[in-house]
């Protein structure tokens, strides 16, 4: 649990350290995706984010987790995928040059990973085995398919990012429960890269994944899925068909269409089923939370159907389909457009406008919001019932430079204050949630917590009626989160509920937005939050080093 833990915040703090000097990078190099008639975005926009995400998965993977021949194959596998999506994210390469270095990573990982596909459970009669060549073959397509179909979702910010967040989400649980551990660390780093890049890609982005991190992920996604799938005596081998089951309806029928028109199936169009959503009414950001909801329901559905008939599965994801499908070919043949009722866009958010114009509800909530964040932080240091000596020496460098940035370089504060809320207390909450104090009674635990959930509540009303035009605001990246957090609170699971996780999840999320909004809403004056960061972490080192 603690090297997952740490594989996570790790991969989260490199991504969201190197994705602004990336995107510097793809300016100087002019490393930009153009708008054009089939795209969304209407300026330039830097396509490096990609980069980034590749290495902090990189980095993670080398320093903590135990290397066996699966796991450099899949370290190989990925950075030869990197490449080729780097060079493409520079220059531009043909769609053959692309399947080339596709089907590159994906020969690693099936002959230096061993990586195959050698059953599809009762799908094929049990007298039936594969052949090997046959098994070698079906292994390379479905590798390469489901890493195109990820690379081709991607058409909307935080689009192909949500949805493999999720699908990593349900890689781990699964794995966990059937203790491929490797599998658990790999889809954990996966998780935190896509964490740090989604802070910069949600709507309205300020960075694109380019071709390197959109077919990272589905390359990553689609081998550990094989992996575990095949590997495991109890999983279904067509879950993949399940987790990635959108990406794949949507690279199918969108295929499919460009030859029944006599097309090039490699041609580009806005025929994706995100530019059908779209076309039907709905705004960008609803377009990616009803993918979202849809790609959370095939998740969820892999997790309670795990081992389940794979006819069972099969037949229920051919449902799924021909629902879509028919639902889009139907609106689109009758030219149905989404009613926008008067009540919700004139009247409800019209009355928002007026209270946020006023300017009253935002001073009181953001009052809340300014004092209960130190008190919580204060909180939550005295919460657990000692702190580990490895836990204080490493906040010992963190107590330094806040210190050197609050008397001598104020133009690091900001940064200082980050490091130390995303690095140092996601682990404290994790200590005050599973070894609270013997004084800490249900009453005050039962407070304490009211106390974050009061806290969101005023940052989400912060959020809505802040003056503020840039900065933090509320995107489909919370409506994710919401859903895992939901998801994680009710995993069946004893292992997870041991650790609390659905509500440590929710406490670190909460601490993270209200990171951000604070310090947005601050406008550069954070010498209380600095002064309250700063206390806290003194404490931290004097109850490791004197009483822990």
């Amino acid at each position: 649990m603690y090297l997952a833990l740490t594989s996570l915040f790790f991969s989260v703090f490199i991504t969201i350290s190197l994705v602004p000097l990336f995107g510097k990078l793809a300016y100087r190099l002019h490393a930009l995706d153009m708008p054009d008639s089939r795209k969304v975005h209407t300026r330039p926009m830097p396509r490096f984010g990609g980069l980034a995400m590749a290495l902090g998965m990189l980095i993670t993977v080398f320093i903590w987790l135990p290397r066996d021949s699966f796991v450099k194959a899949f370290l190989v596998g990925s950075m030869v995928i990197t490449i080729f999506g780097f060079i493409d994210d520079m220059v531009g390469l043909g769609y053959k040059t692309k399947f080339l270095g596709q089907i590159l990573a994906a020969l690693v990982i099936v002959l230096g990973g061993k990586v195959r596909i050698v059953t599809l459970g009762t799908i094929l009669p049990s007298s039936l085995c594969l052949a090997d060549w046959f098994s070698y073959l079906l292994t390379l397509i479905v590798i390469v398919g489901v890493t195109n179909a990820i690379n081709l979702s991607d058409g909307l910010d935080g689009l192909a990012g949500g949805i493999c967040l999720l699908t990593f989400c349900c890689i781990a649980y699964l794995a966990y429960g059937a203790r491929m551990f490797n599998i658990v660390l790999l889809s954990v780093a996966m998780i935190g890269v896509i964490f740090g890049f989604l802070r910069f890609n949600t709507y309205p982005a300020s960075i694109f994944m380019g071709d390197t991190g959109s077919q990272l992920l589905g390359f990553s996604g689609i081998t550990l899925a094989l992996k575990l799938t095949q590997e495991s005596l109890e999983l279904s081998p067509i879950l993949p068909l399940i987790l990635f089951g959108f990406p794949i309806l949507d690279t199918l029928s969108v295929i499919l269409q460009r030859i029944s028109e006599g097309r090039s199936p490699f041609s580009a169009d806005k025929n994706h089923l995100h530019h059908k959503l779209i076309r039907l009414g709905f705004f960008h950001t609803e377009a990616v939370v009803i993918i979202y909801i849809f790609q959370f329901l095939l998740v969820i559905s892999a997790v309670l159907f795990r081992t389940s008939s794979d006819w069972g599965i099969l037949l229920g994801y051919l449902s799924f389909c021909s629902v879509a499908l028919l639902f889009f070919h139907y609106t689109e043949k009758v030219n149905y457009r989404v009613r926008r009722y008067d009540l919700i866009d004139n009247v409800f958010k019209g009355k928002l406008r007026v209270l946020k114009e006023r300017g009253i509800l935002i001073r009181v909530c953001f009052k809340f919001v300014e004092w209960g964040t130190p008190v919580l932080l204060l909180a939550s240091v005295l919460l657990p019932s000692t702190i580990p000596k490895d836990f204080t020496i490493i906040s010992l460098p963190f107590f330094i430079f806040l210190v050197v940035s609050l008397l001598f370089k104020r133009q690091w504060f900001g940064a200082s204050i980050r490091l130390m809320i995303y690095f140092i207390m996601p682990y404290l909450l994790y200590l005050g949630e599973t070894s609270a104090a013997q004084w800490v009674s249900k009453y005050w635990m039962k407070t304490y917590n009211l106390g974050f959930g009061a806290l969101a509540f005023f940052v989400i009303l912060t959020l809505k009626f802040t003056r503020r035009k840039k900065g933090f605001k509320i995107s489909p990246m919370d409506f994710l989160i919401l859903f895992i957090v939901l998801a994680v609170s009710g995993l069946p699971d004893k292992g997870f509920q041991s650790y609390h996780l659905g509500m440590l999840s929710t406490k670190i999320i909460i601490l993270f937005f209200t990171c951000e909004v604070l310090m947005g809403e601050l406008r550069g004056e954070l010498n209380r939050l600095g002064i309250t960061t700063t206390m806290m972490t003194m404490v931290i080192l004097l109850r490791g080093f004197l009483w822990g």
